[in-house]
């Protein structure tokens, strides 16, 4: 009975394990880093969430990767000592390890005023909310916990899905799939199971 329980438990951790681990978003897509990158709009309808990462591709003898602050941003101040990280290697993946305003741009000479500049805002993942439960719980001779109502929707049915955007992302790009939602409620639900044992 002991190792079922361990078993259990083990494919939850798994599960749970593989949540944890952000979204690496390919910053412009299959364009990579390059010269006029602020008008392409690439962040539109994107969200960046704690754990997650960028992977800026470019070629490394003609652009560079610096973060700054806002205002160095604002002003495409190029000065050494307002560098908060500078990568240079042509494939580089920064983690956004915070919440909060990140902005980066390319310091070669005139790329920054010509539009190499990208903003990106961090939300804690911890306040987004999850997505609802798709599947019957409790599920056969499980009672569900008594601070939940089942259904979860007033009236029995989810809300629409919200219409698709009309720049979809290419596939290339990060996306995050609703499905992990439903993964992690299916891993709750195995650790109470293994707890019911």
């Amino acid at each position: 009975m002991a190792s079922s329980r361990h078993v259990l438990l083990l494919a939850a951790v798994a599960c749970l394990t593989s949540l944890a681990s952000g979204t690496q978003w390919m910053v412009g897509d299959g364009g990579g880093w390059r010269a006029k990158f602020n008008e392409t709009g690439w962040t539109d309808g994107k969200t960046f969430v704690v754990g997650d990462s960028l992977q800026f591709v470019y070629p490394k003898e003609k652009h560079t990767v610096i973060m700054v602050g806002k205002d160095a941003f604002a002003a495409c101040d190029l000065s050494a000592n307002l560098q908060l990280r500078n990568w240079t290697s042509g494939n580089d993946v920064v983690q956004l390890d915070m919440p909060g305003k990140v902005w980066f741009i390319c310091n070669k000479p005139s790329h920054c005023d010509n539009g190499m500049k990208l903003l990106i805002d961090v939300v804690d993942g911890t306040v987004a909310p999850s997505p609802p439960l798709l599947f019957p719980f409790p599920f056969p001779g499980m009672a569900p916990a008594p601070s939940l109502r089942w259904p979860l929707f007033p009236g029995g049915s989810a809300p629409a899905p919200a219409p698709a955007s009309p720049a979809a992302a290419p596939p290339s790009a990060g996306v995050r799939n609703p499905v992990l939602g439903v993964v992690a409620a299916a891993a709750a639900a195995v650790v109470a199971a293994a707890l019911a044992f």
